[in-house]
């Protein structure tokens, strides 16, 4: 914006206090209905009274998004950020300074105003505007556009523009309103649910001295008042399964994780996870629940993932719109990728088989269009689970869960029995995207030391994402912790599906933007 416009909207705003309608002088503004409930309750408002007759006066304010000057009369829309009202002014209605002082207006102002509602010539419902009131003055001009083909234009379509000034986002863009609004209803509809279950739910530290319960690198902090380096958690698992060894049943946790990672369309570093954990349940009963959840939250809100209007890579398989009111998939992780690939259960035994069965194969992430280099890998755990996404991951489009994952690659899931080196533990995924990851809980302290142990070799090795010791939790665990399962639902990945978004600083109000 050039600093000619700011100059004159300033000189606006000195004649409109000189007039005696400073906009920073109003303190409230009452409305009696929003632009949506005005519009709802036309005809119970006297809208369709007869010509002449008195109609009773509302109230209304918003931001002019849209105004039209005709001599002594002008037209300008009021919206409340949801839906816009028309109003009617005139200056035989209006006086000399009020008239004056709509003139000085400009598109991004907000203005209180009352009146009658009534229908123009054109059937348009409107508040014929009595009396106005300037409740805040733009001094930048909004990339609000104008009406063309009976539609509102949007000028904001920059994207970095767009996340770097999102309340412009906000007010200019209904698509990009209504996901990251969305969001809102969403968190609130799972409070609602694990509430209706009989979950607590409970807050626990974000600065911690071992930042365990995933994957991950950290980010660092220093506390000044004890001295002591600290990191910002990465997941809320071990915390929630102390207070389960404290016999409190079922808790729950919606909070801000970080992870000192990559961006993606799916991956930002600081992000939103659902965690909850239940005792006496296990792997079965998590899915269930996983099951309802989902169905709840998309009963509750009304937001059903749309299909894609793509197909998945090298299957020709259509995408389709994801049912939550059906049970979900269950499908064995060895399987799968043996269906899928051709490698077998056999050649999986042993890291070198793997190898040897693979050999020149080339293996490329559909995601990331990287080439797996098989002869780097370390651990079987961590070329089975590129093997899911390379070749298992893009097809499953209805909801899924996946079982029986790697010992090496599940620190904190139970062995299972039955199946020596794998563990209780399944991902779920909708449009083949990952969306939660839940184990039947390790509640032998001895095993749970032992992986732990193995993870710090790992880190000692090099692998800065291996687990730590975490001797607090361990003290917890051998205090005694029943049989627990336990799930985690990234929250904006939920939303991306639920609102059809493909990157994940859609659903996020303020992503982090590097410095221009």
């Amino acid at each position: 914006m050039s600093d000619d416009v700011r100059t004159l909207r300033l000189e606006k705003l000195a004649r409109l206090r000189e007039l005696g309608f400073d906009p920073y002088a109003v303190e409230r503004w009452e409305r009696t209905d929003s632009a949506a409930g005005l519009l709802d309750r036309f005809e119970e408002l006297g809208g369709d009274a007869d010509e002449g007759t008195e109609r009773p006066t509302v109230s209304f304010a918003g931001r002019i998004v849209s105004m039209r000057l005709m001599g002594k009369a002008a037209f300008a829309h009021l919206s409340d950020g949801d839906e816009k009202v028309q109003g009617y002014f005139k200056k035989d209605d209006l006086g000399e300074e009020a008239w004056e002082a709509f003139g000085l207006l400009d598109i991004g102002d907000h203005l209180g105003v009352t009146g009658g509602l009534f229908r123009t010539k054109t059937g348009e419902k409107s508040i014929h505007v009595r009396t106005l009131a300037p409740l805040s003055k733009s001094l930048q001009v909004l990339p609000l556009g104008k009406e063309k083909d009976g539609h509102q234009w949007y000028g904001l379509t920059d994207v970095e523009e767009r996340y770097r000034h999102r309340h412009l986002d906000l007010v200019c863009n209904p698509e990009a309103r209504h996901a990251l609004l969305a969001r809102s209803r969403i968190v609130s509809a799972v409070r609602r649910y694990f509430e209706s279950k009989g979950f607590f739910e409970v807050e626990t530290p974000m600065l911690q001295l071992e930042a365990g319960g995933a994957a991950a690198r950290t980010f660092g902090t220093h506390f000044n008042a004890y001295d002591l380096d600290v990191k910002l958690r990465i997941s809320l698992e071990l915390y929630l399964k102390r207070v389960i060894c404290g016999d409190v049943p079922k808790v729950f946790e919606l909070g801000r994780v970080f992870r000192n990672e990559g961006v993606s369309n799916r991956h930002n570093p600081e992000f939103t996870l659902l965690e909850w954990y239940e005792a006496y349940a296990n792997l079965e009963d998590v899915m269930a629940t996983v099951e309802e959840l989902f169905a709840f939250v998309a009963r509750e809100t009304g937001l059903t993932p749309p299909p894609s209007d793509t197909t998945v890579a090298d299957a020709g398989e259509e995408r389709v719109a994801p049912d939550f009111s059906k049970p979900w998939h269950r499908v064995q992780l060895l399987e799968e990728i043996e269906r899928r690939s051709g490698i077998t259960a056999a050649d999986l035994a042993s890291l070198d088989s793997a190898k040897r069965a693979l050999g020149e194969r080339e293996i490329v992430n559909p995601a990331t269009g990287k080439r797996i280099q098989v002869g780097e890998e370390a651990h079987l755990g961590g070329l089975i689970e590129k093997l899911l996404e390379v070749f298992v991951e893009p097809h499953l489009q209805e909801p899924t869960f996946v079982v029986g994952y790697p010992l090496e690659t599940s620190p904190l899931a139970k062995k299972d029995p039955s199946r020596p080196g794998f563990t209780r533990r399944f991902e779920g995924y909708v449009l083949g995207r990952e969306v939660c990851n839940a184990f039947s809980e390790i509640n032998d302290p001895t095993d749970q030391r032992e992986r732990f142990e193995a993870q710090v070799r790992e880190r000692a090795r090099g692998d800065d994402e291996a687990h730590p010791m975490d001797e607090e939790f361990l003290y917890a665990l051998e205090g005694g912790m029943p049989p627990t399962g336990g799930c985690g639902i990234g929250i904006d990945r939920m939303v991306m599906l639920l609102t059809g978004m493909e990157h994940i600083r859609e659903v996020l109000l303020f992503p982090l933007m590097r410095p221009r």
